[in-house]
């Protein structure tokens, strides 16, 4: 009898020890498998799942929480990872919309160094509200879906634009545009609706929301490559064995990194699905690029006005360095 309950004592000792750190987290993602974050997102969970003992149970598209609220829910330790885009919290911090401005960092090489740049100043508003960077990842440049073609910014005046951050919905303002910040689920609805006629987003975007459905042109101006992160709570990293943690944080370099590869793969593959649906895509002319130099550098006088002191040093020192 002493030599059972022996056993049984060694063998619940051995299976407590085996999954005192093991750790079957819920995710919330705001965008369909097809997406290339999303994808990313689950060779990221795969790669977790094989190097360590958590188990990560993704729920794209909305399905569990909507993308404007995740941070929230985040925040509130209704789950312990997601994934969220940071230009939906300009209101927060100025710093979560400066790669918004555009022409800021118009390209790859200059949207990496304003990632370096400005990461340690993200991390510690993250850290203040119980949250961690795991990685992010750029959408491609951004572009303009519209019913008829773009010529010039007159093209711009009236029309009632679709944007996903305040720096957009300025942007947008300033180049004449009617703009309206809106989430990605309701594009469709908001076209059927007449709510809005126009889009300024990534040709990534285009295709999960069809745009071939509601526009007929994209014209594709680069300028904004604004960046997704996912994001776990310091309570749900914490609670983690070393080896779990030095796992996961090893699989979320390599998702960086292959998130960023990814992106920059897209954009040309994807203005050709945009095109054997039907659009008619080209760069948009001169006019137009130098009217959002333009704007760009005025937003950033007044980003400057809004952002505090330790954030107007991140930008000059990304400045310095560009």
């Amino acid at each position: 009898m002493k030599k059972i309950r022996f056993l049984l004592i060694s063998f619940m000792i051995s299976f407590w020890s085996f999954n005192v750190h093991a750790a079957d987290w819920t995710m919330a993602s705001g965008y369909p498998k097809s997406n290339f974050h999303t994808q990313n997102v689950m060779k990221f969970i795969d790669e977790v799942k094989a190097n360590t003992s958590v188990n990560i149970n993704l729920n794209p598209n909305d399905t569990l929480i909507k993308l404007d609220a995740i941070k929230t829910s985040l925040q509130r330790g209704q789950i312990p990872i997601g994934e969220i885009r940071f230009g939906i919290y300009g209101n927060e911090d100025p710093m979560y919309i400066l790669a918004g401005l555009p022409f800021i960092a118009p390209d790859y090489a200059s949207a990496w160094l304003l990632k370096e740049v400005k990461h340690e100043y993200l991390q510690n508003l993250f850290n203040k509200k119980g949250l961690k960077i795991l990685y992010t990842s750029p959408w491609p440049g951004q572009g303009f879906y519209t019913k008829t073609p773009v010529n010039g910014v007159s093209d711009f005046k009236g029309k009632k634009l679709r944007i996903y951050s305040t720096a957009t919905q300025q942007m947008g303002s300033m180049l004449g545009f009617n703009a309206t910040i809106l989430p990605f689920a309701e594009i469709p609805q908001a076209f059927s609706t007449g709510l809005i006629e126009a889009l300024f987003t990534s040709p990534q975007t285009g295709i999960d929301i069809q745009a071939w459905d509601n526009t007929k042109h994209f014209t594709y101006a680069g300028a904004i490559f604004s960046k997704n992160a996912v994001i776990v709570t310091n309570k749900a990293f914490n609670a983690l064995s070393k080896e779990d943690q030095s796992g996961v944080l090893d699989a979320a370099r390599k998702a960086e990194l292959r998130g960023w590869e990814m992106s920059a793969a897209t954009t040309k593959a994807q203005i050709g699905i945009l095109e054997k649906n039907g659009m008619k895509a080209k760069n948009a002319p001169d006019e137009v690029t130098s009217k959002m130099k333009e704007i760009g550098q005025a937003m950033m006088k007044e980003w400057r006005k809004k952002a505090s002191p330790e954030a107007n040093a991140v930008l000059d020192r990304y400045l310095a360095m560009r």
